[in-house]
């Protein structure tokens, strides 16, 4: 293929819908994994069964897994055993420092505070399928553990052989229950139960469409993450970048899936010019090639040539990638006029790739320009917080005025009414 870049200035209504407008297909499967879950939920083990058929082609026995990835542990061979280990205490360190802490102020007399306490049960969805995901693995399980769930099952399609790798990665990360379970049926399975796979309070992970379908629609009986589609990168380079480098995290990214986003936008036309070539030469060395053209050849992706660089901040900004690597000298700079990424890799030498396995932050994140509203899955997910207060009768008085009014103008006269009942011998 012949990459060349584009003009930001340069970009049409089309065009530009395709890039700040990526749409995961995840509507037009919604009528077919409505039916999935109707069956999930009436026929439950049996139909959990019958889509493996269907969808996976295989004859699942036991659908409980869980000693079948312990046993996948034990067996590996010591690098990837090693390497397994590692990412978990890197993610696991990350996430502990994010927990937070309960607590009680005084605000003029009034005791108040937060105490956060995590949920009971909760799912999370591991891919499979065309590739091998350990690392999603332990992105979804082991924030929930540091949070302090105390049942965490995860749900990983089935497959003759499951690929080892993620077994023991599911075992490592910390997972009560593993269910040989994929797609939009595993989401239902989870929100809803069967005999064999237990009901869980809240469903995370990444998935296809058909898994992001089924989230959204079982959302409301369940919580869930947020609903992610393909991935997607965006680098912001300058004239600093090495266009290798750059070009190398296009290819990385653009391996996952034909439909996933890479964008390139620099304010430096030899830049631009750089990266494609750069992209041109190495795509042949990498074994997922036709995978990688594919996507780079979509309307989602694309390098792109900014006017300056604050009209690449700009660019950057409506983009609101999953994935945001800036590689330019102001990196710092950049960042603070950064509000929409997911998750940001400062720097020549912080690639996507260390994020998505171990430098110990999240890899869940939010794509389809829903860093706009949302940020990754964190140990925030899976903790609820609750508001505790104690007035004593000096600082009741001191609202009670505001209290009794502000009910009188809503017509809750009861509410005022029990606010005056402390203070019947004045």
């Amino acid at each position: 293929m012949t990459l060349d870049p584009e003009r930001v200035a340069d970009l049409g209504p089309e065009r530009r819908r395709a890039l700040f407008e990526r749409d995961a297909g995840v509507e037009a499967v919604r009528g077919d994994v409505r039916d999935i879950l109707s069956r999930v939920r009436a026929e439950g083990d049996a139909a959990l069964r019958e889509f493996a058929r269907e969808f996976d082609d295989t004859d699942v026995g036991n659908l409980d897994v869980t000693d079948e990835a312990e046993r996948a542990y034990d067996n590996l061979d010591e690098d990837t055993r090693r390497a397994i280990d590692d990412a978990v205490a890197n993610v696991r360190e990350f996430h502990e420092a994010q927990l937070p802490e309960d607590w009680r102020e005084e605000f003029d007399g009034r005791e108040l505070g937060r105490r956060f306490r995590p949920i009971e049960r909760a799912g999370v969805y591991v891919p499979g399928g065309a590739a091998a995901y350990p690392s999603s693995a332990i992105m979804g399980v082991v924030p929930a553990k540091v949070a302090g769930v105390s049942q965490v099952a995860v749900a990983t399609p089935p497959a003759d052989e499951m690929n080892p790798v993620t077994l023991a990665a599911i075992h490592a990360a910390g997972a009560d229950t593993v269910y040989a379970v994929g797609g939009a049926q595993a989401v239902g399975a989870l929100a809803y139960g069967t005999e064999t796979v237990n009901s869980v309070q809240l469903v995370v992970g990444p998935g296809n469409k058909w898994v992001t379908a089924a989230k959204a629609e079982v959302r409301g009986e369940v919580e869930i993450d947020f609903l992610a589609g393909p991935s997607e990168v965006l680098v912001l380079a300058d004239d600093t970048a090495d266009p290798a480098f750059v070009a190398a995290d296009a290819l990385a990214q653009a391996e996952h899936d034909p439909n996933a986003s890479v964008v390139v936008v620099t304010d430096d036309e030899d830049t631009a010019d750089a990266v494609c070539e750069e992209i041109d030469a190495r795509l042949a060395e990498r074994e997922r090639a036709d995978i990688i053209e594919d996507c780079l050849s979509s309307d989602a992706s694309g390098v792109f040539v900014a006017r300056s660089q604050s009209e690449a901040v700009l660019f950057a900004e409506e983009y609101a990638a999953e994935h945001l690597s800036i590689q330019a000298a102001d990196d710092e700079g950049i960042l603070d006029r950064i509000s929409n990424a997911g998750s940001v890799f400062l720097g020549p030498y912080t690639p996507v790739a260390a994020g998505d396995y171990a430098t110990g932050t999240n890899h869940v994140l939010p794509t389809n320009g829903r860093a706009k509203v949302t940020g990754g899955l964190s140990v925030d997910t899976f903790l609820r917080a609750t508001t505790v207060q104690r007035l004593d009768r000096d600082s009741l008085g001191d609202i009670r005025d505001t209290v009794t009014t502000l009910a009188n103008a809503e017509g809750l006269e009861g509410h005022a009414a029990s606010v005056d009942a402390r203070f019947r011998d004045e």
